[in-house]
């Protein structure tokens, strides 16, 4: 079972991903593109417009991405160790704050890309 984000634009416009490529810069985070669509792809790979599914290689692990008609979902596996956690948390951010959308938390709940980064990174409750 996986855990599950998504994040909402404001309106039909979706960040492209060069944009939500550059805001992980932030966080000091290089995400490698793994695969488009199930299929492989190069690491500095772009995908063409229209894709439905990313799957990237970060620091903690990889994280699919999928376009939905409501937004983007950002997934990972449900027995996360926290390095994993982390980077869902840093995919979440950097596709809100490219798109100025808003994260969906479990509890249903949404923030900001700024609430979010806030919460994920900034509260040492978490």
């Amino acid at each position: 079972m996986g855990l599950q984000r998504t994040i909402y634009f404001p309106t039909d416009s979706r960040p492209t991903w060069e944009s939500v490529r550059s805001s992980f810069q932030t966080l000091a985070e290089v995400p490698i593109v793994r695969m488009i669509d199930n299929l492989p792809a190069f690491p500095d790979e772009i995908p063409e417009p229209g894709w439905r599914e990313l799957r990237i290689g970060l620091s903690g692990g990889m994280v699919t991405i999928r376009a939905t008609p409501e937004g983007w979902d950002c997934v990972i596996w449900g027995n996360a160790d926290p390095a994993l956690a982390r980077s869902w948390d840093a995919t979440c951010w950097a596709i809100a704050a490219a798109g100025q959308g808003r994260v969906t938390l479990e509890d249903g709940n949404s923030l900001s890309a700024e609430q979010f980064r806030t919460r994920a990174f900034d509260d040492p409750k978490k």
